[in-house]
């Protein structure tokens, strides 16, 4: 077996059901402080060398920011961790398949992300698909921190996009409530503090905001499970990645 799993990543943490009722209702559910001082250590050194690898890349599309675990062990180590797996199938029942691991850091001065959403399943509801971002060093507002717009999971639009918050506001957003409060949509800004974990359903919209210029860079890797039953357009994982038989993954890697 490779990469033998490691050390508790997370404190000690059971998913309960006043978790799946925030994270039903908003789409994402924030878990601060929940990562150990030794994950954020050994996950700052992987990201550190993931960005100096990204850097030194000429092509995106291969780009090892987006096959971070099959450039580093102890990335690759954590897909198939019991406290992740725990995670995963808490949220999404006991068939779930591993879909990809991203590298998404952002150095001081990096624009941040337009809002956009997901792709999965759409007309198959029973089928769900989590990220689960680790937020190492956290963020703060209007510094590469995460904004989301609770309750826009439960459209299941895989077409959200803008570029600016008011074109969201005025475009897809315009006039729609919130389909379990009846309450209208709003944008929400997120500020987590250091070894922060949220997770989050794959239509949810979300968008990052700008890192300012003077701040060191914002270190976060995302890991995606989903139920099976549909091809995914974000599954990036190589062939001999797929049937590299590490530790833990018997079973999730496989696309169906």
């Amino acid at each position: 077996m490779r990469y033998p799993v490691q050390d508790p990543i997370f404190h000690d943490y059971t998913f309960t059901e006043a978790d799946r009722t925030i994270l039903d209702r908003d789409g994402h559910l924030a878990l601060p402080g929940l990562l150990t001082p030794e994950a954020c250590h050994r996950l700052t050194a992987s990201l550190v060398r993931i960005q100096e690898l990204h850097e030194a890349h000429d092509e995106p599309e291969t780009s090892p920011q987006r096959f971070v675990a099959e450039h580093d062990e102890y990335m690759a180590s954590l897909i198939g961790h019991p406290q992740m797996l725990a995670l995963a199938h808490a949220v999404l029942g006991p068939e779930i398949r591993y879909d990809h691991c991203v590298g998404l850091n952002r150095r001081g001065g990096n624009k941040g992300s337009n809002w956009h959403s997901h792709a999965y399943a759409e007309e198959r509801t029973e089928l769900g698909f989590i990220r689960v971002f680790f937020y190492v060093n956290g963020f703060e507002m209007d510094d590469a921190n995460l904004k989301v717009v609770p309750g826009s999971h439960l459209y299941r639009d895989r077409s959200i996009h803008a570029e600016f918050d008011k074109e969201l506001l005025s475009g897809w957003m315009k006039g729609k409530a919130h389909p379990l409060t009846g309450e209208p949509l709003e944008m929400v800004p997120l500020a987590v503090p250091p070894g922060t974990v949220i997770i989050m359903w794959t239509h949810a919209a979300h968008g990052v905001t700008a890192r300012r210029p003077e701040s060191d860079t914002r270190w976060c890797v995302v890991y995606a499970y989903r139920n099976p039953g549909e091809a995914s357009g974000a599954r990036w994982i190589t062939e001999a990645f797929e049937n590299a038989g590490i530790h833990g993954t018997e079973g999730l890697m496989s696309l169906l």
